[in-house]
């Protein structure tokens, strides 16, 4: 769906607050509740916010929900976003992957791919391409986040900045409406900055639901990234943030935007 103003305006107010009512709302912008209420539906559809009596909340932050949980949480849109980043990957080519329930997918989509290699943080991956046509799969050293199986730390870093892959793969916790992509752990944040620093093209896999989250750590700028896959059109003012950039906007499974 495209965002209209109104709809920009209330993600803000939800990032900042949390809540927003209706009343509010209709008396700031001299529209109707039953508009309102519209837009508000359409945001809640879309996997941006939670309705409440009066009103909506912001989306729980992903770091408070389990990592086993979040592998079932939008996992058609996560679907769509993985076969487009698989498609954008050549046999033989070299990649490395992220931690993320996102980029899990993309491992999985890729598993007909043949003569890979793959290089990740994410020893989730490895029961996933274990029995694939891989040239070659290999861990990062250095800590592992037991909550989720993320390899972090100094040595991850220094690892992985001593390869230089062709792709880079990397999920987010937040998108931000100004084009900044984050994270809620600086260690992993370190991590993905050195996977996107160490790689020919930079790919980010992510659903739009990660526009009603916040997280504190920048990764990256959106308009350094070479492609953005999303599962749905984002907000208007993120899609301003790469114009005049070499980035490529896709928008799974519909046409793709090119910037």
């Amino acid at each position: 769906m495209a965002f209209n103003d109104r709809q920009e305006f209330i993600l803000k107010k939800l990032r900042v607050s949390g809540e927003i009512e209706v009343d509010t709302l209709a008396r700031e912008w001299n529209v109707t509740t039953q508009t309102v209420r519209r837009d508000l539906s359409e945001l809640c559809d879309a996997g941006l916010a939670i309705r409440t009596h009066g009103g909506a909340r912001r989306m729980i932050a992903s770091s408070a929900i389990a990592y086993e949980d979040r592998r079932l949480v939008k996992t058609q849109a996560k679907s769509k976003v993985a076969d487009a980043a698989a498609a954008l990957i050549p046999n033989s080519a070299s990649i490395s992957l992220n931690i993320g329930t996102t980029t899990e997918m993309v491992a999985e989509a890729l598993r007909l791919h043949e003569d890979l290699t793959v290089v990740s943080n994410n020893i989730n991956i490895v029961p996933i391409l274990r029995a694939s046509r891989l040239k070659s799969l290999s861990l990062i050293g250095g800590d592992v986040r037991l909550s989720d199986g993320a390899i972090v730390g100094s040595d991850a870093v220094a690892t992985i900045s001593s390869y230089k892959v062709d792709f880079a793969i990397v999920g987010a916790s937040s998108l931000d409406l100004d084009g900044s992509i984050l994270d809620y752990d600086q260690r992993e944040v370190s991590v993905a900055r050195a996977i996107l620093q160490n790689a020919r093209k930079t790919i980010l896999v992510a659903d739009v639901s990660k526009f009603a989250v916040s997280a504190p750590f920048k990764i990256s700028d959106a308009k350094h990234l070479d492609y953005i896959i999303l599962d749905a059109p984002p907000p208007l003012s993120f899609q301003k943030s790469i114009l005049g950039h070499n980035t490529t906007l896709i928008v799974a499974r519909e046409e793709n935007v090119k910037n």
